[in-house]
């Protein structure tokens, strides 16, 4: 991921803090997974992933996701939507997502992935192919 800006109300910020750190993977049976995270997410004190503060939770609840599942393509090939299958954040489990909500465009080693919120807020995460 070289970039992730949400478009709340005519603003551009950054999705994942100043340094977006992510990693997207489809594989050739149809299925894939993404993670998304803010680079400066504060270490736990504790050291210890079930023993974080409140603080610490809530930061990384809030700046990190990832999920994974299945795919479609259209008849070109396309990408055409997805099926979650699992995710750190319980309520996108299920979700399926069409072009309506999430566009995906490639030009080169490049790829500008757009995804739609349902109350209308749009994410914009830019990709870089790596070989």
């Amino acid at each position: 991921m070289t970039s992730a800006t949400i478009d709340p109300g005519g603003k551009n910020i950054a999705a994942y803090g100043e340094e977006p750190n992510g990693l997207l993977v489809f594989t050739p049976d149809m299925h894939f997974v993404e993670v998304l995270s803010d680079a400066n997410v504060p270490r736990f004190a504790s050291d210890a992933r079930g023993q974080g503060t409140d603080d610490e939770n809530r930061a990384a609840m809030a700046r990190n996701i990832g999920f994974f599942g299945t795919y479609t393509v259209d008849e070109k090939g396309e990408f055409s939507g997805n099926r979650v299958e699992g995710a750190t954040f319980p309520n996108w489990v299920g979700s399926v997502r069409t072009r309506q909500d999430l566009t995906l465009v490639v030009a080169g080693d490049r790829m500008t992935e757009r995804f739609r919120r349902p109350e209308g807020t749009e994410i914009r995460i830019e990709w870089r192919r790596v070989k």
